[in-house]
């Protein structure tokens, strides 16, 4: 079962965990340094909060990601190591590590701040409109899969 990031103990807890990491931190798989991961983990947060930030999905690829790529994003089934990301998730070259990081933190607040009742029905930019549950399980099986990544 996944925890809720909506509860302010978890959201503590995953805070702890994202403390842990430096610049030099090393990845146990995959091809992303750690100040990579950690703007790749704020595209979610980006995603939910700028939306209008990115092109939004025509009607054809929007079916396709509602129908195809939603359940693997919002199930309680966790991410393989290694898979594929959306074009907008994928970093290049350095970022900033400590910003990154202040952003990250900055969301998962916000998010526990806002909580279950903001997100029950909310429209997610590429899957349309959550449950709350689905919101949580994208939030937080996302960021536990990249801090398990980086060994945290």
């Amino acid at each position: 079962m996944i925890k809720n990031i909506f509860d302010k103990q978890v959201s503590d807890e995953i805070i702890n965990r994202i403390q842990q990491l430096n610049p030099t931190t090393q990845p146990l798989w995959g091809k992303m340094s750690v100040d990579q991961m950690l703007a790749h983990c704020n595209v979610t947060y980006r995603y939910t909060f700028e939306p209008e930030q990115f092109k939004k999905p025509n009607a054809f690829k929007k079916f396709l990601l509602k129908n195809l790529i939603k359940q693997l994003v919002v199930s309680e089934k966790p991410y393989q190591k290694n898979g594929r990301t959306a074009p907008d998730f994928v970093m290049t070259g350095n970022k900033d590590f400590e910003k990154e990081k202040a952003i990250l933190i900055d969301n998962i607040n916000k998010t526990q701040q806002l909580g279950t009742h903001h997100f029950e029905g909310l429209e997610n930019f590429s899957f349309g409109k959550l449950t709350s549950k689905e919101w949580n399980n994208m939030f937080y099986k996302h960021l536990n899969h990249h801090l398990t990544q980086f060994g945290v």
